[in-house]
């Protein structure tokens, strides 16, 4: 569904707006613990090209903001060793929410809290349209992969293995 008319106005969406980013918007019915397998299905679009917005933490318990395939897990390890550092690992629900001011399921990489260093998995930026979310559990925004790099200061790694 795409519904711009009734899309919330999040942080994520003042924030888009403010850097002058092309976005489309689309709410669905969220499920808890759905994942980006319901959204997909919801909007009927591709689970790969639904983008998770996944919040880490390193060995010094600082943030880092991880986007990745929906269809995709992280290798904490690799992205770890690409990155320098010894380890990191998934935030606690209540860590992300500290950290990014979103709620886990609604956790979007725009407008976050504090500014937080934004990993990209390098082969999201070969697909021609992706879906993040927009800021609030149930409400994505379809936008150009190189508009978001435009918008955030990433860094692209290889960390994608098969879930």
């Amino acid at each position: 569904m795409n519904d711009g008319a009734h899309a919330p106005e999040t942080r994520a969406i003042r924030f888009l707006k403010a850097h002058g980013i092309p976005f489309s918007s689309h709410l669905y019915a969220y499920e808890e613990h759905g994942g980006t397998k319901v959204s997909a299905r919801q909007l009927n679009v591709d689970e790969h090209a639904v983008v998770k917005t996944l919040v880490f933490e390193d060995e010094a318990a600082r943030p880092l903001i991880v986007l990745m395939h929906g269809d995709r897990k992280v290798s904490a390890r690799e992205l770890a060793r690409q990155i320098g550092c010894k380890k990191v690992e998934p935030c606690t629900p209540e860590a992300a929410n500290r950290h990014t001011g979103y709620l886990v399921g609604g956790t979007s990489p725009f407008g976050t809290r504090k500014q937080i260093p934004v990993y990209l998995e390098r082969t999201i930026l070969d697909l021609p349209l992706i879906y993040v979310n927009g800021g609030r559990r149930g409400y994505l925004v379809g936008l150009h992969p190189h508009d978001l790099i435009r918008a955030l200061p990433t860094k692209t790694v290889e960390a994608a293995i098969v879930k």
